[in-house]
């Protein structure tokens, strides 16, 4: 008997042994210890390949050659290669990583970046190594904070912050706009100021056209641009003080349903299109050939909109001083694009913080480290800023380039940018708030009028946010 229970305790131990053995083991493979730095404290790794995913129109642009080369050329002495991962933008890490199939080092935005952190897939990083830890601010860093096992580690690097912008074309403003388009006497044109003149504006090229022009044209189905309407007016995407509650789901909070009636009276404006992606495909040259006179996008597809004007047989010249970004107009406080008694207030927008991780897969995690650093310099940022149009997150090329870049930067510190949750189920939010705002602009535009009282609005942007919740915590999503 008393083997017996000899050996029983015995064999317990083992188990024990076993699991704080895979229990650690499973730590190191992410990185994760007291420091959350271990994967980077030795000698950087020699004659290795770094392999980098990086977005399309890096690519596109040719700033990943340049980048790609320029660190080659740094690191020559250590036998460094980094290569295009030649991958899709998109690309899962958690499904090819384990298996040799993904990329040192990735960039893609914070919530697709963050989704990595659950299952270890990322690294957290010695942030205070980096020369641009300095220069960023914490509101950009707090997007790739997460806590683990009750430490809080930084994962992402912020390389530029992504929130929506006005595009419009200069040259297509009426020539009276100074006379009738400017009440404020400011120098700026009205609707690219508020929301309300915008409308009326794009009403007046309607009829002045026939039809065949708009004004403002944009995918109002597309949840990343739509949502700010709902967070101007009180609305959220989950609650708690980090944002990551998703048993709160606050879209509705609020006055949020004034957010689905702007959306509506929008979509009066413009055509069927704007239920569906079309108007975000050919945006770029529809807005070349002058059918468009304003659509909303990010800043880092501004090349585009010059691309497709050179196309059309404009100059490079002619497009850069025509193609103008500004940050976007105010809203009615009423909620209601044909009611100004109350004035206006600023848009709180969903943005996102676009930066790099390195794979808990790479096998040269301080020549990543290397890279991410030469990458987030102010010589490499600086030249992101001239190819791409970017607005940078270091603070210091946003302040020397003054303009828009610093508008972008004070947003994201005032909060009208509003960070896109970090999380996994935020992948959950976004089919049943698209549909809604596309059935918002078809209700408008084919005339069946479901959605015409505030009661039913209301009772709309409720139903969205019990199909987010249902769809994380009932019907099986994560």
């Amino acid at each position: 008997m008393r083997k017996t229970v000899s050996a029983l305790i015995s064999h317990i131990a083992v188990i024990f042994a076993v699991i704080i053995v895979i229990g650690t083991l499973g730590l190191i493979a992410a990185g994760v210890s007291d420091s959350g730095n271990e994967k980077f404290t030795g000698e950087i790794e020699r004659n290795v390949t770094l392999r980098i995913l990086e977005n399309d129109t890096a690519k596109e642009q040719g700033y990943l050659k340049e980048l790609l080369d320029a660190f080659n050329a740094e690191y020559a002495e250590y036998g460094i290669t980094a290569v295009d991962a030649n991958m899709d933008q998109y690309t899962d890490l958690e499904t090819g990583g384990p298996y040799g199939y993904g990329p040192d080092v990735l960039y893609q935005a914070n919530d697709a970046l963050m989704k990595y952190v659950d299952g270890k897939h990322i690294l957290p990083m010695p942030i205070e190594k980096l020369e641009c830890h300095k220069y960023v601010s914490d509101k950009a860093w707090s997007a790739y904070r997460s806590t683990v096992q009750g430490q809080t580690y930084t994962f992402g690097i912020p390389v530029n912050i992504q929130q929506p912008l006005l595009y419009y074309r200069a040259d297509l403003l009426p020539d009276d706009w100074q006379t009738n388009w400017d009440d404020d006497k400011n120098g700026i044109p009205d609707m690219i100021e508020n929301w309300s003149d915008m409308y009326r504006y794009s009403q007046e090229i309607r009829r002045q056209s026939g039809g065949s022009k708009y004004g403002y044209m944009k995918s109002l189905n597309d949840g990343y641009f739509a949502s700010g309407y709902f967070f101007s007016y009180g609305g959220y995407v989950f609650g708690g003080d980090d944002g990551k509650d998703t048993k709160d789901v606050g879209f509705s909070n609020g006055d949020g349903y004034k957010g689905a009636k702007i959306i509506r009276q929008l979509a009066s404006v413009m055509n069927l299109e704007c239920t569906e992606d079309t108007i975000t495909r050919n945006s770029y040259s529809r807005m070349a050939q002058g059918t468009y006179f304003a659509t909303m996008t990010t800043p880092d597809v501004y090349t585009m909109f010059v691309k497709e004007m050179v196309n059309e047989g404009y100059t490079e010249e002619y497009a850069l001083n025509n193609i103008k970004m500004v940050d976007v107009p105010q809203l009615p406080v009423s909620g209601n694009l044909e009611d100004e008694s109350q004035g206006f207030k600023a848009m709180t927008v969903m943005g996102g913080i676009n930066g790099y991780a390195i794979s808990s897969y790479t096998k040269a995690p301080n020549a990543a480290l290397a890279f991410i650093d030469f990458a987030t310099s102010y010589k490499m940022i600086n030249r992101r800023c001239e190819l791409l149009g970017i607005s940078p997150a270091r603070s210091d090329i946003a302040d020397e380039l003054g303009g828009l870049n610093e508008t972008i930067n004070n947003n994201l510190d005032s909060g009208t940018i509003y960070v896109m949750p970090s999380v996994r189920a935020l992948a959950q939010v976004w089919t049943p708030l698209q549909t809604f705002c596309a059935k918002l602009a078809d209700d408008s535009l084919t005339g069946k009028n479901a959605f015409v009282s505030d009661e039913a609005l209301k009772k709309g942007i409720s139903n969205v946010d019990k199909q987010i919740y249902d769809s994380i915590h009932t019907l099986g999503g994560s």
